[in-house]
């Protein structure tokens, strides 16, 4: 007898769980929602993540609170959210850097697999820009340049290991130039350095050269994509010159691995429309880059090909 009631006990309280849990999920979001932010605040990141989850609170009905953790390409950042509970309530914005940073040592375990994948939310293509007072008219300039002052070209970047660092080393190559790589903590800076004439090039985005391109100060003379930048119809891309190379930073969504599939369908859904919305897409247009929808199935197949793709990229590389 007392077998049998410890036997009804028991299954009546997994019977408890088991609907609580539904309950749970069906419920979602019941309570705020934690946005984690890969880097400091005002940068292309940050803004995509703060227009787009601000976007998706109104959508859930509950508040998408940011909270900035940078440092190590990412990687700080990308860890916390995969070492978090997969209830839905603690998501990460993650980078390109995702598909990098396992690659590079900075994180053990750490790319796309890591993660349930919620949406892509945004492209930028890097650029080739330098000084408009340089006399470097044409990319072509630049290279007979490099080729005549071996390792003088001072290149500045977002940081060794970046997506923008990827972007200086990989033209690099394929022209058969030596540069010298100067990092920075974070393009801002490195676009700040070459105002100031310390150092001489940055492979970073439209966006981030964007007001010294129009103050005149600097000048883009090529882009790393696969077709010509809207923001900037007049400037050549690198396949246009006979390189066959496009580097882009792009971002999105990304959640402990593990979520229940009506979580992940609510997130996918509410981000998604954040991504699409008309909120995102003035953002993007006043800032000179593009949103980038892909859906959880599509971003993590394009994430795993980006993945391989610089794995391969950093063994060429050196790295």
């Amino acid at each position: 007898m007392k077998k049998r009631l410890a036997f009804v006990v028991t299954l009546s309280l997994v019977v408890m769980l088991l609907a609580g849990q539904a309950l749970a999920q069906g419920n979602f979001p019941n309570k705020q929602i934690n946005l984690i932010i890969q880097a400091s605040p005002g940068g292309l990141s940050d803004l995509t993540a703060r227009t787009v989850g601000s976007v998706a609170a109104e959508i859930l009905g509950v508040p998408v609170v940011f909270t900035n953790r940078p440092g190590a390409a990412g990687a700080v950042a990308m860890s916390y959210v995969k070492e978090s509970r997969a209830d839905g309530y603690t998501i990460g914005y993650v980078p390109v850097e995702l598909a990098m940073v396992e690659a590079l040592g900075y994180a053990q375990d750490l790319n796309p697999s890591s993660f349930d994948l919620i949406c892509a939310s945004n492209i930028a293509a890097a650029t080739i820009t330098v000084r408009a007072d340089s006399g470097w008219e044409t990319l072509e300039d630049l290279v007979e340049w490099c080729k005549a002052n071996p390792g003088k070209l001072r290149v500045g970047n977002s940081g060794t290991g970046s997506v923008w660092y990827v972007a200086g080393a990989s033209w690099a190559q394929a022209a058969g130039v030596e540069v010298n790589h100067v990092p920075f903590d974070g393009a801002a800076p490195a676009v700040a350095a070459i105002l100031g004439k310390h150092i001489d090039m940055v492979p970073v985005s439209e966006m981030e050269v964007r007001s010294g391109v129009e103050s005149g100060e600097l000048r883009i003379l090529a882009v790393l994509s696969d077709e010509r930048s809207q923001y900037n119809p007049d400037v050549p891309t690198l396949k246009e010159l006979g390189y066959d190379i496009t580097v882009a930073a792009w971002g999105g969504f990304a959640a402990p691995k593990g979520l229940p599939e009506e979580v992940l369908a609510v997130l996918v859904d509410a981000f998604g429309q954040g991504v699409q919305s008309e909120r995102f897409a003035e953002v993007t247009q006043a800032n000179g880059y593009s949103a980038f929808y892909l859906n959880s199935e599509d971003f993590t197949e394009f994430a795993t090909q980006q993945y391989e793709f610089y794995t391969e990229l950093f063994k060429e590389l050196g790295h």
